[in-house]
């Protein structure tokens, strides 16, 4: 992983994600995509993590696509459409969508401008913790071209058809109070980083084997029938009961004392 992009931050059973290019308000270059993609898999086998937090060093979140890196490098825009075998994303999709797939809950502390591959990082987030003063877009129609980082698996989870094609149609600046209002971010924090963190705090004191499995059953239930949601959580409660973790957090609840968790399985 490219430390002048990205570095990785442990502690207390969460991971802090930071981009680190804030001389350039964390634009996306190659490098940028390799190493956002390097830490989606760096965490995917970290049992010991139970929450992480993704941020953007300096003034912004993350300002979009690097056009004139992309274009001045002569980099061939058919590799940005490369997969793995088996993976139904690709090179670009991979560090949006990643966030989702990964096991435990991403939280991402959104400030300054949060635009175009910005948004549909962020977007790729379970929670979103927004700072007055952001500015986001789906802006790529200023582009003639159309957002395609997997912001179909993410946006209209988060608000109504229209307004995700609005958003898309335009490519307007939404300011911080109107992306609370139509839902693009979870809830604004003077200080998002700091609210991030402790909400991911929060999370990581509960038991993760709980945690992880809630994660999997909103991720798949709003897009299935009933008949296959009701039988996921029926699934999945059958997994936790009288597990080790839930002895402990039944314990923990009943005696006001905090839990200790093993690492999910």
């Amino acid at each position: 992983m490219n430390p002048e992009r990205v570095q990785i931050d442990f502690g207390e059973h969460v991971a802090h994600v930071r981009m680190t290019r804030a001389d350039k308000h964390n634009a996306l270059d190659w490098e940028m995509f390799q190493a956002l993609d390097g830490a989606i898999d760096e965490l995917a086998g970290r049992r010991d993590v139970r929450a992480v937090v993704l941020s953007g060093e300096g003034k912004s979140f993350c300002s979009g696509l690097d056009f004139p890196s992309f274009l001045a490098g002569g980099i061939d825009f058919e590799t940005l459409f490369e997969r793995r075998e088996g993976d139904p994303a690709n090179v670009v999709q991979r560090i949006t969508y990643g966030w989702l797939r990964l096991p435990m809950p991403v939280i991402a502390a959104v400030h300054g401008d949060c635009l175009g591959g910005g948004a549909q990082l962020a977007l790729g987030a379970d929670i979103r913790i927004g700072q007055p003063g952001l500015r986001f877009s789906v802006m790529e129609i200023k582009y003639g071209l159309i957002p395609d980082m997997g912001i179909t698996q993410t946006l209209p989870t988060l608000v109504g058809l229209d307004v995700a094609k609005e958003l898309t149609f335009t490519g307007r600046v939404v300011e911080a109070e109107d992306a609370d209002r139509l839902g693009l971010v979870t809830r604004l924090a003077d200080n998002a980083r700091a609210a991030a963190l402790e909400l991911a705090a929060e999370i990581a004191a509960r038991s993760p084997d709980a945690v992880r499995r809630a994660k999997r059953l909103w991720n798949a239930a709003h897009r299935a029938r009933a008949e296959e949601s009701l039988a996921l959580e029926a699934e999945l409660q059958r997994e936790l009961l009288g597990t080790p973790n839930q002895a402990a957090a039944v314990q923990a609840a009943f005696s006001g004392e905090p839990a200790t968790f093993s690492d999910p399985e």
